[in-house]
């Protein structure tokens, strides 16, 4: 099972860093979302070997293949934003 983003106030670019909602000017949390949602451009997907946790370590699925743009099913962020 792939772990995603949700389409949530969190990652929405109309709730602001107090967790206030821009458009409807009310508190939000991650338990929400609207039909305004609006994701954030600086979040990134940029799913292959270098970005993901376990590249060259041991929990790597495929250390002898593992390289630069390769994807696989066992991919983990390395950072969250």
């Amino acid at each position: 099972m792939a772990i995603r983003m949700g389409n949530n106030c969190v990652n929405c670019k109309n709730a602001n860093d107090a967790m206030q909602c821009k458009i409807h000017e009310v508190k939000v949390s991650a338990n929400y979302t609207c039909d305004q949602f609006d994701m954030k451009a600086e979040i990134q997907n940029e799913r292959n070997c270098l970005t993901c946790l376990r590249y060259e370590g041991p929990t790597c699925a495929h250390p002898q293949k593992a390289a630069e743009g390769m994807l696989c099913s066992s991919w983990a962020p390395d950072t969250a934003a």
